[in-house]
């Protein structure tokens, strides 16, 4: 099952393109929305595999949007416009379909990023030597904020909300759940150590009682998370 998002800016659009994805029985439609920043809110909370997506739209364009990020679901790119098909290509989307589309035309088309889709899980197993990511983007202070992977002291989850601790810069707040942040760090380098924090293994200092200490940064340590984190330090069982 491909677990989608849609994305367009006029109504009319929008729902045409949910009723093309609902008629197609390995297409899961997650969520919908109008707009690019909202995508982009929506791909960082939620597990997307592949999004429908217009070009054209006001304050952030479709291209733009699949520039910003840095872990990328896959795109089919839907527009009434022809002339940015080779830049999307260059995106390395699935296709590239021109409105007004057909069922039969929508249909080609996700039997495509359906049949890629199989491939990349077949292709991607547990000992595959893969680069880790190096930086994302989250959307905070109505602006794409880059976070490097090893500027990250820590992470808190606050409600719906995170802080993200950075070494050198104020710490941003962005809406997104801890589960979907987890995603996209290296499991090397981080650790859940308490369900309201997330925390760089390298950057730790101390360890005392119930609190892990990153330079002056005091984190309480739960003690479900406690054999976790003295594994990851090479201490399990000292």
């Amino acid at each position: 099952m491909l677990r989608c998002l849609a994305v367009d800016d006029e109504p009319l659009a929008l729902d045409l393109l949910e009723d093309n994805i609902r008629q197609v029985p390995y297409l899961q439609l997650v969520s919908k929305c109008r707009n690019a920043f909202e995508a982009i809110e929506i791909i960082q909370r939620e597990k997307i595999d592949l999004v429908f997506l217009d070009i054209q739209m006001p304050g952030l364009t479709g291209l733009q949007l699949i520039q910003s990020l840095a872990n990328r679901p896959l795109f089919i790119l839907i527009t009434a416009y022809n002339q940015y098909a080779l830049e999307g290509y260059s995106l390395d989307v699935i296709d590239y379909l021109v409105k007004p589309v057909s069922f039969e035309r929508f249909f080609k088309a996700t039997n495509k990023a359906w049949e890629f889709f199989k491939l990349k899980n077949q292709a991607n197993s547990p000992t595959e030597n893969s680069k880790e990511p190096e930086y994302f983007f989250v959307n905070a202070e109505y602006s794409l904020v880059k976070v490097a992977i090893d500027d990250i002291i820590a992470i808190e989850g606050l409600k719906d909300y995170l802080k993200i601790h950075l070494a050198n810069n104020k710490p941003l707040v962005i809406r997104m759940s801890m589960k979907s942040i987890e995603e996209k760090l290296p499991a090397k380098k981080f650790l859940r150590v308490h369900k309201s924090y997330i925390i760089s293994i390298p950057r730790i200092s101390s360890i005392r009682k119930g609190s892990v200490f990153l330079g002056s940064m005091e984190i309480p340590l739960s003690d479900n998370y406690k054999d976790a984190l003295l594994q990851a330090i090479g201490q399990h069982g000292k």
